[in-house]
């Protein structure tokens, strides 16, 4: 059996788009993270919910945007790979999502990172930045 907390089953995690939920750091901040579908073993990536070039939230409720695989900043239109989370485009380019520890078992994802405890699905329902994008999908 997995060590961590039961996030979602598998199938709660859409073929596009994204899982949302909010877990607490090492720190005792509430966080919010994203489960997405990967090519790669175990089939479920689950990164921070926050672009790596300005604080732009992936998922603000209704799945991030997603295209071949990869996860789109709604801001500036970067590309991040949903298995590796590397970002070789845009103002992003070169840059990497946190990798969030996750495993896959008997048809659930389990958030098996010690950095993180799993606080409960969606978001933070705070401030979460909006986007100021004009880029549509």
């Amino acid at each position: 059996m997995t060590d961590g907390a039961k996030i979602a089953d598998v199938g709660d995690v859409p073929e596009s788009g994204s899982y949302l939920f909010t877990a607490e750091d090492a720190f005792t901040n509430e966080t919010e993270l994203i489960l997405v579908r990967c090519e790669e073993e175990p089939g479920i990536a689950a990164w921070p919910n926050t672009c790596t070039h300005q604080e732009q939230a992936f998922d603000r409720g209704d799945g991030a945007a997603m295209r071949d695989g990869k996860i789109i900043c709604p801001r500036h239109g970067s590309l991040f790979d949903a298995c590796d989370g590397g970002c070789d485009n845009g103002p992003a380019a070169g840059t990497e999502l946190s990798d969030v520890e996750v495993a896959v078992e008997d048809g659930a994802v389990f958030l098996s990172d010690d950095n993180y405890t799993f606080l409960h699905a969606g978001g933070t329902g705070g401030d979460e930045p909006g986007s100021t994008s004009h880029i549509s999908f």
